[in-house]
């Protein structure tokens, strides 16, 4: 799936734990109190009940992760044999479920998740696809995939979305992720470093990189982190770019293979 490549082992569990299940209990309020989950989403072939079963799906994985590593080559193999319909056909899978079975299989996952994560030490080292990964990145890594795929469904219900702090694990991801952009564009990684400005919900600035990077992106963290999770073109963006390196990581940013 993908591989950062970095150490997270800083990360503030004790902060990126409840926002994760904050972002998971906002998105359970939107669908919990919509009876039609076959309205397609933004995800071509994709309705509501497939955003929550493909989100189901990857919190049982996480736990067979975590605690049967050694049974997730099953898992692995599975995803090998099914290629690039692997996310379609299993979310197709759980999306043919009762919508209340799937409600309560997404609730006890997440919660069970929550709770998992809680107790492997950050630095411990599990499987995943395409890659090793560690409490410290797997936290955020759900989190962006929970609002990713949250946004998909605020779209489709014509819902307004207020951004919050949690953007930060985001925004975060998409920064780390460049290399990962340019390896899935089949592109050089570019050496030079990357300064980036983001204007937060409530108001401060998130800053990465050196301050006299030549290379600059600029805009609202809520752009940023839609542009990063392919969820709106750069041009439905307010974001800005200084270089040529940067101009085109706008272009084919992404946080996941």
């Amino acid at each position: 799936m993908l591989n950062y490549g970095l150490d997270l082992s800083g990360v503030e569990l004790d902060r990126a734990l409840p926002d994760l299940v904050a972002e998971g209990d906002e998105l359970d309020a939107l669908v919990s109190a919509e009876a039609d989950w076959s309205k397609p989403t933004p995800a071509a072939g994709w309705t509501i009940a497939h955003q929550i079963a493909h989100l189901a799906s990857a919190d049982a994985n996480v736990l067979i992760a975590i605690r049967t590593p050694e049974a997730f080559d099953t898992v692995l193999k599975q995803a090998e044999a099914a290629g690039s319909q692997y996310a379609d056909l299993d979310a197709a899978a759980g999306a043919a479920k009762p919508r209340s079975v799937l409600l309560e299989q997404w609730r006890a996952g997440r919660a069970e998740v929550g709770a998992a994560l809680r107790d492997v030490p950050l630095g411990r080292v599990f499987p995943w696809y395409g890659s090793q990964l560690t409490t410290a990145l797997m936290v955020p890594l759900r989190l962006m995939e929970t609002w990713a795929h949250g946004q998909d469904v605020f779209d489709v219900l014509g819902v307004s979305r207020r951004p919050t702090g949690r953007l930060q694990h985001v925004a975060s991801l998409g920064v780390i992720g460049r290399e990962l952009s340019f390896y899935a564009a089949q592109l050089p990684t570019p050496a030079e470093p990357f300064r980036v400005e983001l204007a937060a919900p409530d108001g401060q600035t998130w800053v990465w990189g050196p301050e006299d990077a030549e290379q600059r992106v600029q805009g609202s963290a809520l752009d940023f982190c839609l542009r990063v999770t392919q969820r709106r073109s750069r041009a439905q963006t307010d974001l800005t770019a200084v270089g040529e390196d940067a101009q085109k990581w706008l272009e084919i940013a992404r946080v996941f293979l």
